[in-house]
């Protein structure tokens, strides 16, 4: 590995000396011009992905966004992730949250872990729009058929700080914008990028926001699969597939805090995990940020929850049956699949995204696409 770096770094000297970073061109583009990492031959880890590549190969799992960006000044949003379509009071999952560092807001996360169980959709969205968001989905609940009696709700809401771009003292984030998100939630493709609670976020300097991946075992692991979805707003030195893009690619005009901030990462599986596996799951997902790059600033507030859509909870049962569990000796190529999955996702909310400019003429450069591929490519060669 040191000869090939060597190789790379001396051959990258030329490319350097007549392409500066500060003149390398930022450009946007729409969403559907801009890759992803596989269309750059980024492949992490071993496991082949589901047919989308997405947390929605995981079979029930919807994904609904709502984008906020008005004028000069508000770029926010909202991403819902629903476990299943059906009412989640009524009809929990398993899960569990791991706090790498707890520099930041999740909304229902000590009963999450208390409990092991979800019982409301998993909303993202901006640090100071997380009590709204928790009421808007709380009073979104609640109307559901069946909950007329429910007397309590423990909505699970996350964040990250998209405040250099976005007016975040306005709270612009209404109900009706979480309604909106969980109305469109579907399954399929997943748009990632700038788009709902992505809208505003920045990471490693770049534009960063909504990424996803997924990984599909082999017959010999169970067949399962996993499915990541990030909200990227934290900073470090980017790497990409062991690359030190950092070393030849920075943006030239952004003038924020490139250390701090934040991820908030989902992880969804049909593996029948108990909540003390997922747990389990949900702390090797952090290794996935850790590749890419991230330093783990003391503003970086990393959470990653992690859910079964497999051994359904049922609020009206009165005793519950047993239910089926991997034995911990076949964990192993799940902490592998997340790990490699949440690193692509990663990837993915950074080559998706768009340039941005938002509040106080700040602007969030898009990585240039062109210039990547000429670093990876000159990278991979012999």
């Amino acid at each position: 590995m040191p000869v090939v770096l060597t190789r790379f770094a001396t051959g990258l000297a030329l490319l350097l000396m007549s392409c500066s970073p500060c003149s390398w061109p930022q450009s946007a583009g729409s969403p559907e011009a801009r890759p992803r990492a596989r269309d750059l031959g980024i492949h992490p880890g071993i496991y082949p992905t589901g047919p989308l590549n997405a947390i929605t190969d995981v079979a029930g799992v919807e994904v609904g966004q709502a984008t906020v960006a008005r004028g000069d000044d508000v770029r926010t949003g909202v991403t819902a992730i629903l476990p299943h379509a059906g009412n989640m009071f009524q009809d929990k999952v398993a899960a569990s949250v791991y706090v790498s560092n707890a520099f930041g807001k999740l909304v229902g996360s000590t009963q999450v872990n208390e409990l092991g169980q979800i019982e409301t959709p998993i909303i993202l969205t901006n640090t100071l729009s997380v009590w709204d968001a928790a009421a808007a989905l709380t009073s979104w609940e609640l109307a559901l058929p069946g909950n007329e009696g429910v007397r309590s709700i423990n909505p699970v809401v996350g964040e990250t700080n998209d405040g250099w771009l976005n007016d975040i003292r306005g709270r612009h984030v209404t109900v009706a914008d979480v309604q909106q998100a969980l109305a469109n939630a579907r399954g399929g493709p997943v748009e990632e990028g700038s788009v709902g609670a992505g809208e505003g976020t920045v990471a490693f300097g770049w534009k960063g926001g909504i990424g996803t991946s997924s990984r599909a075992l082999p017959k010999e692991a169970g067949s399962y699969t996993i499915g990541v979805l990030v909200q990227t707003n934290f900073g470090g030195r980017l790497t990409i597939a062991g690359v030190p893009v950092w070393k030849y690619l920075q943006p030239s005009d952004f003038r924020g805090d490139r250390a701090n901030g934040s991820c908030m990462i989902i992880v969804a599986t049909d593996a029948p995990l108990t909540s003390r596996q997922l747990h389990r799951l949900a702390k090797r997902a952090i290794f996935g940020m850790a590749r890419a790059g991230a330093t783990g600033s003391n503003g970086s507030g990393d959470y990653v929850i992690a859910f079964s859509t497999t051994n359904r909870i049922p609020a009206a049962a009165r005793t519950l049956p047993l239910i089926e569990r991997l034995n911990e000796d076949s964990l192993s190529p799940f902490f592998e699949a997340v790990i490699d999955a949440t690193e692509e996702a990663i990837y993915d909310s950074l080559l998706r995204a768009t340039t941005v400019r938002g509040h106080d003429g700040h602007v969030a450069p898009a990585i240039p696409i062109d210039r990547l591929r000429s670093l990876l490519n000159h990278a991979a060669q012999p």
